[in-house]
């Protein structure tokens, strides 16, 4: 999730060709044509090999046997202020902003007048949920470890008086209501409950220690006077999307770090490809009280972020490990899946406006044995960025130090200044600036990859790109999904490409908002999974100051939709609460269970509360107080598989 305030989006000033300027929408989008027919003509010159490790196609009790299709009714779109799921489901809430994480001995209650202390929010759950996973214990879908991202805070809410003043102990309390939390949770009956307390129980905030490894450890843009060995730091924040690999871990993705960053007057040509300038710390105005967040005098902290961090949510003493081979940047989202002989392969974008796709490949094969045997395994391998092109195939560029232009005299003179600065590598090989790619996922059946591309208003603004065949769409509002196949395995250099769908309303007049959906309409498209049998679940972010108005006139609220791709058919299967972000998607191994998260009930439309009014859009999930994101269960009442 990237809002509008973010001031991480158009850095990139480079003269690389957009994702609009090497397409067809002839040959680019899906359902116009039929989706099947279209993708079997596209893909046809490549072969994917089979994935080890991934969901099987088949089998008694295997939820991919029970094939893609979608079988509830539709829900309606409405402006409401409670959870909406289809006919024969239910929603429970789970999980709330401010509810004890579980740690025994250390479980302080919610305080609804925002009055809990900087300590007891580091023990309760934190602000905005968003990306999550689900861990079953010992394989079971009844029991398992629910891990999840804490995005950003809203002031407004968190604090007894909002704003009105400003303390160091107020500093502390939002540092803290960011990261991560780990819960355990389990089924009794029908319903889903936090076992209270659990030896998994963890809250990981911006002020956890952590570890920075792979070639960038100790380089001499991460070194500070706290940390000379350029290999410590503390915490992670803004935490959006996530990933979860095969051996167990939890990747938590850090997006718009520079927000936090006060910058300096005329900054660098460093700071500015990253979006560190003058002005950015007002936002949360960390660097009042932790001075490393004032970039003036610690111009190496900022360094330390933007990293995908890897997290053991078996072990609560383990100390994360922020993985400097993926590379740094915006990260939205980290999609794991393995080669055909069990080499990790990770999906990354990064949603900042005309930024790009990236993918990592390991060096070595997964061993059995859990995180134990894999703790260097995202250590060693190759990372690459996309470039697609006008005939739909793609190639993937390695940010390699030493090949192409990414030499000494360049400013790259070792593989550390290649990932510290991999936008600016990407820029000189020649990537494809997307716009503002999010969520990415992979199908576990056709090992097709997916991409969120939430939207881009700037498309046709003066000095940026304007429409072109691929998106015939100035002042992109509403967004599309882009999908690829790889030419052979996972870890193919060559791919073929084209869009699913692009994001509109075909009532509406405007031609640059109708899109191309089958089915129910959506914009600003976000969250994305395949699940188990080939569905595609997606979430929606539409900013609150668009939500029905304009293009999004008919789109009151966001929403989560589900896709059969071998059809197009796109049905609205929820309807979040007024004023908030539908995120966070995760499902138990049956799929007889699914979690989501509701993220900023009732944001007003600047997108942060006013401390004088926190209460005015929305009183979700309590119906009354402060609005809380939360984590919601949803559950067939047959017991069966969700979306059937």
């Amino acid at each position: 999730m990237a809002k509008d305030f973010d001031r991480m989006e158009d850095s990139n000033r480079s003269a690389n060709p957009t994702i609009h300027e090497v397409s067809d929408p002839a040959r680019r989008i899906f359902v116009r044509g039929g989706l099947a027919a279209a993708a079997s003509g596209l893909f046809a010159p490549f072969t994917l090999g089979t994935l080890a490790g991934c969901a099987a196609t088949g089998g008694a009790g295997n939820p991919a046997a029970l094939g893609r299709g979608i079988g509830f009714k539709s829900v309606p779109m409405a402006a409401i202020d409670r959870v909406a799921v289809p006919e024969g489901y239910t929603a429970q809430v789970l999980y709330r902003w401010g509810d004890p994480v579980g740690i025994a001995g250390q479980m302080p209650a919610f305080k609804p007048d925002g009055s809990n202390s900087a300590a007891e929010q580091a023990l309760q759950a934190g602000m905005h949920h968003d990306g999550m996973a689900f861990f079953p214990v010992e394989g079971s879908s009844q029991r398992g470890l629910l891990v999840m991202n804490h995005e950003y805070v809203d002031d407004g809410l968190l604090h007894a008086d909002g704003m009105k003043t400003w303390t160091a102990e107020k500093v502390r309390k939002s540092m803290h209501a960011h990261g991560v939390s780990v819960i355990e949770i389990q089924r009794e009956g029908s319903a889903w409950k936090q076992v209270m307390p659990s030896k998994f129980a963890r809250r990981i905030t911006a002020l956890t220690p952590m570890t920075i490894t792979g070639p960038a450890a100790g380089h001499p843009m991460l070194r500070t006077a706290a940390d000379p060995s350029g290999t410590r730091v503390l915490g992670t924040y803004n935490n959006c999307a996530n990933g979860q690999t095969p051996w167990g871990t939890y990747l938590t993705c850090e997006e718009n770090f520079a927000d936090y960053f006060e910058g300096v007057d005329n900054p660098d040509a460093h700071q500015r490809r990253w979006g560190i300038r003058k002005g950015n710390g007002s936002k949360y105005r960390w660097h009042e009280h932790e001075q490393r967040f004032n970039v003036a005098r610690h111009p190496n902290e900022s360094n330390r972020y933007g990293w995908v961090v890897e997290i053991d949510p078996q072990d609560p003493s383990s100390t994360p490990v922020k993985r400097s081979a993926l590379g740094r940047a915006a990260h939205e989202g980290a999609a794991t899946a393995l080669t055909a002989d069990g080499r990790a392969v990770v999906y990354m974008g990064e949603d900042s406006r005309f930024e790009y796709i990236y993918k990592f490949v390991s060096r070595d094969r997964v061993k059995p044995g859990g995180f134990a045997a894999n703790r260097e395994l995202l250590d060693h391998g190759t990372l690459y960025v996309a470039r697609f092109d006008v005939d739909g195939t793609g190639e993937w560029l390695p940010l390699v130090q030493g090949q192409g232009p990414l030499t000494a005299d360049k400013g790259f003179a070792n593989q550390g200044d290649v990932l510290i600065k991999s936008r600016q590598a990407s820029d000189a090989l020649g990537a494809t600036k997307m716009d503002r790619p999010e969520w990415t996922t992979v199908d576990p059946i056709t090992k097709e990859v997916y991409c969120t591309l939430t939207n881009n208003s700037n498309r046709g603004a003066a000095g940026q790109p304007f429409m072109d065949a691929a998106n015939p769409r100035s002042n992109n509002t509403m967004g599309q999904i882009i999908r690829w196949k790889e030419g052979g395995d996972l870890d193919a250099s060559k791919f073929a490409w084209n869009h699913l769908v692009l994001a509109g309303d075909p009532k509406q007049g405007r031609s640059e908002a109708q899109g191309s959906v089958k089915g129910d309409t959506f914009g600003s498209p976000d969250g994305l999974m395949v699940d188990a049998r080939g569905v595609l679940w997606i979430q929606t972010d539409a900013s609150t100051s668009t939500l029905g108005k304009g293009d999004y006139s008919s789109l009151s609220n966001n929403q989560m939709l589900a896709c059969d791709p071998t059809k197009g058919e796109i049905r609205r299967f929820l309807v979040g609460p007024s004023g908030c972000e539908v995120t966070g998607l995760t499902a138990t191994p049956d799929l007889k269970t699914l979690f989501i998260n509701i993220q900023h009930p009732g944001e007003p439309a600047n997108e942060r509360s006013d401390p004088e009014r926190p209460l005015a859009v929305s009183k979700w999930p309590d119906g009354a107080g402060r609005p809380r994101s939360a984590t919601v269960v949803i559950t067939k009442n047959d017991g069966g598989v969700i979306g059937t």
